[in-house]
């Protein structure tokens, strides 16, 4: 799960690094979830053109993520910044990394044309997940889908995050990691 608030490009994103530091740990003992990271992007910083606060989440059951949504932290994000698109994807792999803890994130995604053959694309998409599982800077990283617009996201945590094309670089100001443990690791078929 992921929602991205685009903020005024002359925002302070003090503001948002105070509410990560004063409120973050709310969830780090959230039932349900495997982990979430309090991403942030700068404009100007890492080539990014907007200010934003873009959480990504990896659920480790729809309950725990329900109840996140509906309930009081979701309810006062909403009522701060008004209630974001809320992106979501069923997992198709996910991986550990040896990096303790992460502080970049990248985020790549891409539709499959209408006569490209799914499978094929996913299975690309995996292998390029197990590629990057034994990077040493590799915290973790997640490949999912949204099969009613055909979109692949994947989604990884960084120590350091090494210089690629096509993707999104955040920064991570903090990892709620409550069923980090739990999340099953390889192909999610």
């Amino acid at each position: 799960m992921h929602y991205e608030i685009t903020l005024p490009a002359d925002y302070d994103m003090g503001v948002i690094r105070t509410r990560v530091a004063t409120r973050g740990s709310a969830l780090d003992a959230f039932p349900g979830l495997g982990l979430k990271a309090y991403c942030v992007r700068e404009r100007g910083v890492d080539g990014s053109p907007v200010n934003q606060y873009a959480p990504f989440y990896l659920w480790r059951t729809a309950e725990g993520m329900n109840s996140f949504l509906w309930g009081p932290g979701f309810r006062g994000l909403s009522a701060d910044f008004g209630r974001p698109v809320v992106q979501h994807w069923s997992g198709l792999a996910f991986e550990r990394g040896a990096a303790e803890t992460p502080t970049a994130a990248t985020k790549r995604t891409w539709r499959l044309p209408a006569d490209a053959d799914a499978a094929e694309a996913v299975d690309r998409a995996l292998d390029r997940l197990d590629e990057l599982k034994d990077h040493p800077d590799l915290h973790s990283t997640a490949v999912a889908i949204d099969t009613r617009t055909w979109e692949l996201v994947h989604f990884s945590l960084w120590r350091t995050a090494p210089e690629t094309d096509g993707e999104v670089r955040f920064r991570v100001l903090h990892l709620s990691r409550p069923e980090l443990d739990d999340l099953s690791a390889g192909r999610h078929w």
